[in-house]
Parts: structure tokens; C-alpha cells; sequence
């Protein structure tokens, strides 16, 4: 499906410009026609302009990264239709038109994608992410689209031809559209439409629309005021000037001010605050550790002490205030046992899986304690074969695993702990846990496992020929096949079931396969036990290999879903593993739902930060608290807000050092319902092996 924006100037004296959106299905051709105004301009206008935007004495000293021009360009498009950054879209034709403000051209396809029947609105961090997602068209690939109706390869299209695609196929036009399109003089002469004169005004014509919004946005200082859910001028990591000392009073207005007027570079970004009603500010400086932790003992090693560290009494077990060392009782000694040789073991594998709207989902799993037993906890991430020279970013995510108590329904789950040990890239938990069914929710927090900017250009052979013409997996895919075999391997018999086979198959294609389906299967490739082998599953790719007649287009579709770019790179994906140790009885596991990373483990979060937490109250709103949970790793930030209305949080991260949040973004804003909590921000640093710093400053606005 090619998709296409084409800007063209309608009457000059006024600086209309008509929109036709082009889609390209094969080779039916949908044309809409559309009208917006913009602001008048000479025929200078259309001018080969790169769309910057102006120099600022910011910008002079320090050129604007790809990514703050990324950004901008997102609030300018945000502000071309709404008021503020912190307006949320609340329907499909808002989005719509902030999507072709945004230089995009986006089908009915593209906008049920993101506007599904239970979205009901988008903020402006959500459209920061379609934007990463949808690229705007390049010359390039417009006249590779317009090539298919040119049937003498002249570079222009008969407007017999051109008449007939748009009134009589797809979503068709009427003669006055039509008309008007065959009546642009710059592009149509001697009965014919001429594309690649098309394609070089589309091209001028949409940067200089960006240029403009620019302006705009660059001018307007109340606008630029209301941008809340962004970056603003200013950023951290190219500011010589020192972090403030930590404070640990709230801020109130007069600080704000008086700060704000020192003359320092960021006054600009502080003087925002005096919108505020009131705000309260967070400092945290961790050391660096260098995955070097050793908090968590490793099973094989000491046997757990019995004592259950989330129940313990007040006093009994204490931790120091910005780590997870658990300093024990005098009474307590570890007990150097083998416990691999009396304790009863099981494991399960997993994935967290990156969603193209930046959503996490993830494997969830129910697990049976069928007597009250001391029982040892991990989730790591699963080490997969590694090529030599090849990155493995997901060895570098962080994992957690909470684990809730079923309470005679699904639906009631009571949080009883969480893996805050570590040990290098292991998080543990130990305790005591009586006879029932528990919820295991996998949970990172997102600061890692995240959209790549950069996409990888070179593409990976799947398949090849040899001189007979027979098809053969390449060697480079057979090892990627290999892996993912081992990730969708959930119990790590070596063999898949029906069971761990259908979690594959709802990831890749969104359906299961049957019974009958699953006979057929095994009637054809190779299987143990009514369970397919690794070289069963090598032959089932093969043959859909074979079905496309060699085309690897349903390969890639497994390869991307799985979490693989075009380099056989997992860069979007996760897999882990959970070992389970239990000292009086067998635990059992089973993977039960593949989810989002959202409703119980959101509830579960909030819980054990609101539990373990440091917790600041909003000066003058008692009922809005900000708690916040530090562990050598991460740093988690919760909302609360008891109150009967909704209320608006400002979030300011500029000010930290080496850190680095889930939203991706220093600046933004968030809104939290009346009488809820809500998790705000994980925090981890850029690099583990320097210190980073964590300030924070909570503000709410008027």
C-alpha cells in the first residue's frame, strides 16, 4: 500500500491549498480532494527550502539534534489543530488531520490502527509515536507510484486514463474533483497529466507548509508556552551549568520566581511555572554499580531465609533508603545448603513483545503452591545463541515478575511481593508462600525495550536456489528460526505442544490452530509425542517459503512479529526465563494469556510503590500525592490523587543526569481520573556504570 500527500496550490492570490491523498492498492488508485487554507504567500513560496526551524541563540551555540527537530516538528503539527500539546485527540477525523499537518498521508487502514473501538482519546505523546511509525513519502517512492499508470513511460498519464481510475475504481471521485485535478495548469498540458512535475511540487510545497508551521509555532511565545507534553529549549545534557542542589522542601511559586530570575539558562523553561498552581520536587543520586550487584544469591549457592520480606514485621528488616540490601536481624544466619538437591524446581520461558504502537505485552502465567512452602523466585532474560559481531540489546533489559494471590476469582487478586533482589541481570524474590494459585505478571519498565529511530537498510537472505532450482532456508535464518524456537519453547522439553504452538501462532498471525489443523501437522513434519520438533519447525517455514513460490513477504511478516528487524537483529523483543524453587513441594506453572503489560500489573505497580515508597504531598492539595520507589536499578514514580476531579500533572526531568524514562521524553504532562493512582514514569540510567542523578519536579497546573 503506497500512501501519498500531495499539496497543491490552488488559487495563489489567496494561498489555497488542495489535498490529494493519494493510496495505492496494486494498481487501483483512491484520490481524495480536500481543501485547506493557510496563510497567503508569493510564488516564492514554493522554493526548494529545507523546513527548519529559525536560529535561535540556542541553536546558534548548540544545532538542534534529529531528535528535538523531531519533536518540534511534532508540536507544530499538534498546534496546527489544537490549542495545546495537553488537548487530547478525542476522534478519528482529529487525528486524521493532525496526521496530514504532519506531512503524512494516512488511509482508513492506517487510522483504524491506531483508532481502534475502544480508543476513545490520544494525547500528544501517543502521537509522537504514529509519527516515528508513519513516514512521510519520498520522492522517490511517489513516482514509483504514479509509474504504474504510466503506460508509455513518458513520465505523464493520459487523462482518459487517469479519469477512469479515479470515477470508476476503489473510493471514487466525482467529475467536479476530477476536473479540478485535469484543470491544474502546472501539471497538465496536451491532454495529459504530467506526474514527475507533480511529484516536484508536491515535494516544495510540503516543506514549505512545515516551514511555515514552524514560523508560526517560532513566533507565537504563548504558544510555545503550552507545550507541557514535549522538549523544550534547554536541554540537560548540553548544559554546562550545574544540577541545583537538592532540596527538600516543595517548591511554592515565590521559589519558582526568584530562581527563574537568576538569569540562568533555563529561565525560559522555569518561568513556565508560574502557571502552576503549586509543586513538589524529587532528588535522587544513585551510584553507579556496573551490573556488579550481588543482593540476590543465586539458588545453588545458600538456601532463602525463612522469612517472608514483604509480611516481615515493621522494624524486624530494613533496607537503606535508596537500595534493595536487606539488612537482616542478628538473630538470622544464612544457611549454606545445596538446595538444588532437596528443593523441587521448575521453570517457564517467556517474551515481552514491543507493539508498534509502543505498547508491551507479554506472556502471563498462573502458578500452583499446593502446601505452605518457602519458595525462591527469578526472572532473567533468556541468553540465546549469539553471533559474533552481532548486538544482543535485550540481554540489557530489565525484567521483574509480580506475583499476585487468586482470592476465589480471577478478577480479585491480592499483590503479595515482587522481585526487587538482583543479582547482576537476575531479579529474585524469597519467601514464604501458603497453599493456593498466584498470578506471575512479567513487568519491565520500558526504559529500554523501546522503538529504535534508526532503521537497519540492508536486508537479510531468508532463502536461496540452488543450480536445481530447490529452495533451502539460508543459514543466517535457520539460526534465527533456531532461537525463536527456543523463546516459543515455553517448558524447554525441546519439542512444542499444541499449547506453546497457538501462543506463536496468535503472535504472528492472530489466529490459533486447531485440532484438526494440528493433525495435518504432525501427519507432515516431524514430531515427538504429538509435539513438534526443532526440525519439524524448520520444515514448516520452508514449506510456507515454498507455497510463496520463494517470496520470503510471509517470513518477514513472523520475523517482525517476533521482534526481529531486516538485519535478523532482536531489537524488539525480550524473551526471559522465570525458575521457581520451592522447598516442601512441587510448584506448578503454566502460561495462560499473552496481554499487555497494563490492568493488574498497573494495579500491582501503584500498590507496592504506594507500599514502599517515599511519598510527597502537593503543597496546599493534600489529596494529590506523588510517591516515588528507588532500587539500584530503576526508579518508579506514582500519581495519586484522591480528590473528586480529574487533575493535570506537569512532569519536568531536565534536570537529571545519565537518566533516561519510558515516555522518552523529558517534558510531558499526564492526567490522572479522580480517586485513582497511576503509574507516571520509570527512570533508569543511560549507563550503568557512571552515577546518575534523578530530579524531578511534579507541578500541577492551573
Amino acid at each position: 500500500m503506497y500512501e501519498i500527500l500531495i499539496l497543491l496550490p490552488v488559487c495563489e492570490r489567496h494561498g489555497d491549498l488542495c489535498i490529494l491523498v493519494i493510496h495505492i492498492d496494486k494498481q487501483v488508485f483512491k484520490l481524495l480532494f480536500n481543501r485547506m487554507a493557510i496563510s497567503p504567500r508569493s510564488d516564492a513560496t514554493f522554493s526548494n527550502q529545507k523546513s527548519t526551524p529559525s536560529e535561535s541563540p540556542r541553536t546558534k551555540k548548540f544545532p538542534l539534534t534529529e531528535e528535538e527537530i523531531f519533536y518540534m516538528n511534532c508540536r507544530a503539527a499538534y498546534l496546527t489543530v489544537f490549542k495545546s500539546s495537553l488537548e487530547n485527540i478525542i476522534s478519528k477525523d482529529q487525528l486524521y488531520l493532525a496526521l496530514q499537518h504532519a506531512g503524512r498521508n494516512p488511509s482508513q487502514k492506517t487510522i483504524n490502527k491506531y483508532w481502534t473501538p475502544q480508543t476513545a482519546k490520544l494525547n500528544f505523546d501517543d502521537f509522537c509515536i504514529i509519527l516515528r511509525k508513519e513516514k512521510p513519502t519520498s520522492k522517490a517512492e511517489l513516482l514509483k507510484s504514479f509509474k504504474q499508470l504510466d503506460v508509455n513511460d513518458d513520465g505523464c498519464i493520459l487523462h482518459t486514463d487517469l479519469y477512469k481510475f479515479l470515477t470508476k475504481r476503489g473510493e471514487k471521485m466525482t467529475r467536479e474533483e476530477v476536473n479540478a485535478i485535469i484543470n491544474l495548469t502546472d501539471v497538465n498540458a496536451d491532454g495529459k497529466f504530467d506526474y514527475i512535475k507533480f511529484c516536484k511540487l508536491y515535494m516544495t510545497t510540503n516543506e514549505q507548509c512545515l516551514k511555515t508551521t514552524l514560523e508560526k509555532l517560532e513566533v507565537d511565545s504563548k504558544m510555545r508556552r503550552h507545550q507541557f507534553g514535549n522538549h523544550i529549549e534547554g536541554s540537560p545534557e548540553r548544559d554546562p551549568s550545574p544540577v541545583p542542589k537538592p532540596s527538600p522542601k516543595i517548591i511554592r511559586k515565590t521559589d519558582q520566581e526568584t530562581f527563574s530570575n537568576k538569569g540562568d539558562t533555563r529561565s525560559s523553561l522555569l518561568s513556565a511555572t508560574r502557571k502552576f498552581k503549586t509543586s513538589v520536587s524529587f532528588t535522587i543520586t544513585m551510584g553507579a554499580n556496573g551490573n556488579r550487584n550481588s543482593k540476590l544469591t543465586e539458588p545453588n549457592l545458600i538456601k532463602p531465609c525463612p522469612v517472608n520480606l514483604w509480611h516481615c514485621p515493621r522494624g524486624s528488616i530494613s533496607t537503606s533508603k535508596n537500595s534493595s540490601i536487606f539488612e537482616f536481624p542478628k538473630w538470622h544466619k544464612w544457611c549454606l545448603l545445596p538446595v538444588y538437591q532437596d528443593w523441587q524446581y521448575m521453570q517457564s520461558k517467556g517474551c515481552f513483545f514491543l507493539e508498534e504502537d509502543g505498547e508491551i505485552i507479554s506472556h502471563q502465567y498462573r502458578m500452583q503452591i499446593a502446601q505452605r512452602s518457602m519458595v525462591y523466585l527469578t526472572i532473567k532474560p533468556l541468553n540465546l545463541s549469539q553471533v559474533e559481531g552481532k548486538p544482543s540489546p535485550w540481554l540489557s533489559v530489565d525484567t521483574a515478575l509480580y506475583i499476585l494471590k487468586e482470592n476465589e476469582s480471577q478478577a480479585n487478586l491480592q499483590l503479595v511481593c515482587f522481585t526487587e533482589l538482583r543479582n547482576r541481570e537476575v531479579f529474585g524474590w524469597t519467601g514464604e508462600l501458603g497453599p493456593g494459585i498466584y498470578w506471575l505478571i512479567p513487568s519491565t519498565t520500558g526504559c529500554r525495550l523501546r522503538k529504535k529511530i534508526n532503521p537497519v537498510t540492508d536486508e537479510a537472505q531468508l532463502v536461496y536456489r540452488d543450480q536445481t532450482g530447490k529452495l533451502f532456508l539460508t543459514k543466517e535464518f535457520k539460526s534465527t528460526l533456531s532461537d525463536i524456537f527456543e523463546v516459543i519453547d515455553l517448558d524447554g522439553n525441546g519439542l512444542l505442544s499444541l499449547e506453546e504452538y497457538n501462543f506463536f501462532e496468535l503472535r504472528t498471525s492472530g489466529e490459533k490452530c486447531d485440532e484438526d489443523a494440528w493433525a495435518v501437522c504432525r501427519d507432515n513434519f516431524d514430531t515427538k509425542r504429538n509435539e513438534l520438533t526443532r526440525q519439524g519447525f524448520m520444515d514448516l517455514n520452508l514449506m510456507e517459503a515454498n507455497d510463496r513460490e520463494g517470496d520470503p513477504c510471509d517470513l518477514w511478516v513472523t520475523l517482525h512479529s517476533m521482534g526481529y528487524n531486516k538485519a535478523l537483529e532482536l531489537t524488539e523483543a525480550c524473551p526471559f526465563v522465570i525458575d521457581i524453587y520451592a522447598e516442601k513441594c512441587k510448584p506448578k506453572i503454566k502460561a495462560v494469556h499473552m496481554e499487555a503489560c497494563s490492568g493488574q500489573l498497573e494495579k500491582a505497580i501503584c500498590k507496592s510503590v504506594l507500599s514502599k515508597g517515599d511519598a510527597k504531598v502537593m503543597d496546599g492539595y493534600e489529596n494529590i500525592i506523588v510517591h516515588t520507589y528507588s532500587c539500584d536499578t530503576w526508579i518508579t514514580s506514582v500519581i495519586e490523587n484522591k480528590s473528586d476531579e480529574k487533575v493535570i500533572i506537569h512532569i519536568n526531568n531536565e534536570l537529571s543526569k545519565n537518566c533516561v524514562n519510558n515516555r522518552g521524553l523529558n517534558i510531558f504532562a499526564v492526567e490522572v481520573g479522580p480517586k485513582s493512582t497511576m503509574v507516571c514514569q520509570h527512570v533508569m540510567p543511560l549507563n550503568e556504570r557512571q552515577e546518575w542523578i534523578y530530579y524531578c519536579i511534579y507541578s500541577l497546573i492551573s
